[in-house]
């Protein structure tokens, strides 16, 4: 599995920024054992950034790698839901069993 590129795009340390970036990650190593790369991008530091990607609403997420690029808004306490969102939630059926090669 290659390496998820994740862009967190919030409006200052407000608490809702500052919720889900804990969220986010506790998420990433709780579900992901810290095999991530994690931005997080200010857009009152870098407006031209939120711009080029169309943000309208912060907190939003964005999983840019691996394709298909996937977007969640909001503060990311529900894991569930933001790893389903993200494409990155195992497939069904794989969820708490053992792999053997």
């Amino acid at each position: 599995m290659n390496k998820p590129l994740l862009h967190l795009y919030i409006t200052g340390l407000t608490p809702r920024s500052e919720r889900a970036i804990a969220n986010l990650r506790r998420i990433c190593e709780d579900e992901l054992g810290g095999r991530y790369e994690m931005v997080i991008i200010d857009v009152l530091e870098r407006p031209q950034l939120a711009e080029d990607e169309r943000i309208i609403v912060t907190p939003t997420l964005i999983k840019s790698m691996p394709p298909p690029l996937r977007r969640v808004i909001g503060d990311l306490s529900e894991t569930e839901k933001v790893l389903s969102g993200l494409g990155l939630h195992p497939p069904a059926g794989l969820q708490n069993q053992e792999r053997i090669a």
